[in-house]
């Protein structure tokens, strides 16, 4: 029982550490022939980016094109950023003055989900349903 609880106290840690030297990245979303190619920063410098699996899936949604976003992750290089864990709220996008998180929705089944794809249900494709992120059920 120790060891277990130990191994959930490392576990934590590792996860703070990993969002702790956090910078944020702003700037507008391009993506090309479904791959996130890049996020565009204000002074015109292409930066790449990378994240886990969930993060690439969103980063490489087409719909998302054009979007101005908002980024947290570490600069692994001067042009290459990778984004903290999708599960940390990592990517924001401007829309109607403030900020938004990026999920899909089925309007069949109200399912929610939070990458691109199929609705688990009917298997119909889940539509952009930008949401506030302090209350995303709302």
């Amino acid at each position: 029982m120790r060891v277990l609880a130990c191994l959930v106290a490392l576990t934590s840690l590792l996860f703070a550490a990993d969002t702790h030297d956090s910078v944020t990245l702003r700037g507008k979303l391009i993506v090309r022939e479904g791959k996130p190619t890049a996020i565009e920063a204000p002074d015109h410098k292409m930066i790449q980016l990378t994240g886990d699996d969930s993060m690439l899936k969103v980063l490489a949604d087409i719909r998302l094109n054009g979007f101005e976003i908002q980024a947290k992750g570490k600069f692994t290089a001067p042009d290459r950023f990778t984004l903290n864990p999708a599960h940390t709220r990592s990517l924001l996008v401007h829309k109607d003055g403030g900020l938004k998180m990026v999920t899909y929705w089925c309007d069949i089944c109200s399912i929610r989900a939070y990458t691109p794809g199929p609705c688990a249900c009917c298997q119909r494709e889940t539509a952009v349903d930008l949401r506030d992120p302090d209350h995303p059920e709302h």
